[in-house]
């Protein structure tokens, strides 16, 4: 009896179960879930030769301010004080932090200049960005549908405001593959932010980094600060490498004979995740050694490379990834909520990345990996051009601002040197060339040569993509 209930006929009354009961809709259920690898191949096939293999997308959480980085509007000097005309604002939402409050219009405190031989407009604050100009590709045209901070990254990081769906990295996971056996396909780095900049930190979710309905292998790994890059890397006291295989040998067979017996996916996947734990404990230690990076690479990263966490530790960290061949690393940067005392926290955060993501830029380069590695540097949305607080004291800030933000791509076949898309003298609306977040990632999945329409996933009775259901496009126009 013990065998009927929980063996190979047990499996068989399961089946015909589903087969019988619902009007089938179970056996439908089943059915979708066995040719999801095969839409992910047709996925990767159906679109264009793959200009890049990886992506190292570096997220500015909490929105930096478009207008004082890389928009640049020497007009709006002109209208210092003035209220955000309403033909501008055109009735549009805002938070409930300067909801029927003046709108005092606040241009940027800092320089801008032309750089590159491209002579795109750069900020003061971005000396070393400045330097690589003509490898980056400034979008000024984002724009998003969320106006607050968890919605908005949760849309950027998984393709929906609601909370659950499977993350970029996931479905890069997902449609790719792995490259490395020994490293997980998608790792997740959390940067410590500038020591000054402890005002407005929003919380960061695991769920940004989650694999949603797909299988749970594709989630990101997220690297620790301090201790263990990976909790529980290190065998405890007692146990060393000959008794841990010998231990995932045996749970190994057990999981496997549990497979057998019910058919869960999540089996083969626990099985996957321990051996891929196991493989780790050798390679994510030498992974995060740099201790033999010459010293004019850790130079080129700056002093706060020798910071366990930085983002500059965090930028030659995803270097090495990079080299062995890692597909998705996400490093998170916090501290740009600036609601408030903008000009004493934006030079501090500009700090922080400015040198490392230029240095990121030159060292792939010289290594030849930046032609086929994508990097993209973005919030979750933009600024407002009127202020919050009090101009005379420098304690002004800026309002969440979903209509228009900027950010920028470099490598994986994206053409440098170039600006593009144009919001209107008070970088408050797209005027041309609009992109909005689910064009950022059909242009992120078409670089790695997956289709966005066809790279799917069917659950709860809907075909699940990054890019939603509503129209996403390519922006052909920034590819070389």
């Amino acid at each position: 009896m013990q065998e009927r209930i929980f063996g190979t006929d047990w499996a068989l009354a399961r089946r015909q179960f589903l087969q019988t009961s619902g009007m089938g809709i179970g056996a439908a259920v089943l059915g979708s879930m066995l040719p999801q690898n095969l839409r992910a191949q047709a996925a990767a096939e159906s679109a264009v030769k793959p200009a890049a293999k990886r992506v190292i997308f570096l997220f500015m959480a909490g929105a930096p301010s478009q207008i004082d980085l890389f928009d640049y509007k020497p007009d709006l000097v002109n209208q210092f004080r003035k209220p955000l005309p309403p033909s501008v604002s055109m009735g549009q939402r805002v938070t409930a932090m300067t909801k029927g409050k003046e709108q005092l219009v606040a241009p940027s405190k800092y320089k801008f200049s032309q750089q590159g031989d491209s002579g795109i407009w750069m900020c003061e604050l971005l000396p070393h960005l400045s330097r690589v100009a003509d490898d980056l590709c400034i979008v000024n045209s984002f724009n998003t549908n969320a106006i607050n901070h968890d919605p908005a990254k949760t849309f950027v990081c998984t393709g929906s405001e609601i909370p659950g769906r499977a993350s970029m990295g996931a479905w890069i996971s997902y449609g790719l593959g792995s490259m490395n056996r020994d490293l997980p396909d998608f790792i997740v780095l959390n940067s410590a932010f500038w020591t000054g900049g402890t005002r407005n930190v929003q919380a960061l979710y695991s769920r940004l980094w989650g694999s949603g309905p797909l299988p749970s292998k594709h989630q990101g790994v997220k690297f620790q600060t301090s201790g263990d890059p990976v909790l529980f890397l290190s065998n405890p006291r007692g146990i060393d490498s000959n008794i841990r295989r010998r231990m995932l040998d045996t749970l190994g067979e057990i999981n496997q004979q549990h497979f057998e017996e019910i058919g869960d996916p999540e089996i083969e996947t626990t099985i996957a995740q321990q051996e891929m734990a196991f493989r780790m404990q050798s390679s994510v230690p030498e992974l995060t050694d740099i201790s033999q990076e010459p010293q004019h690479v850790l130079d080129l990263y700056g002093p706060e490379v020798e910071k366990t966490g930085s983002f500059a530790r965090n930028c030659l960290l995803a270097r090495r990834m990079i080299e062995r061949d890692v597909r998705f690393i996400q490093i998170f940067h916090r501290g740009w909520d600036h609601h408030t005392i903008l000009p004493k926290q934006l030079p501090g955060q500009c700090f922080d990345v400015d040198q490392p993501c230029a240095a990121l830029i030159q060292d792939l380069k010289q290594r030849n990996l930046l032609e086929d590695t994508l990097i993209v540097f973005s919030g979750e949305f933009g600024r407002t051009a009127y202020c919050q607080g009090t101009l005379e004291r420098d304690d002004y800030g800026r309002d969440h601002h979903p209509r228009c933000f900027s950010g920028w791509l470099a490598g994986g076949g994206i053409r440098g040197g170039m600006m593009y898309g144009q919001t209107d003298e008070f970088s408050y609306n797209v005027v041309a060339d609009s992109v909005h977040v689910r064009d950022l990632h059909a242009t992120m999945l078409h670089q790695l040569g997956i289709d966005h329409e066809r790279l799917t996933f069917p659950f709860q009775g809907l075909d699940q993509k990054l890019t939603g259901v509503e129209p996403a496009r390519v922006v052909r126009e920034i590819i070389s």
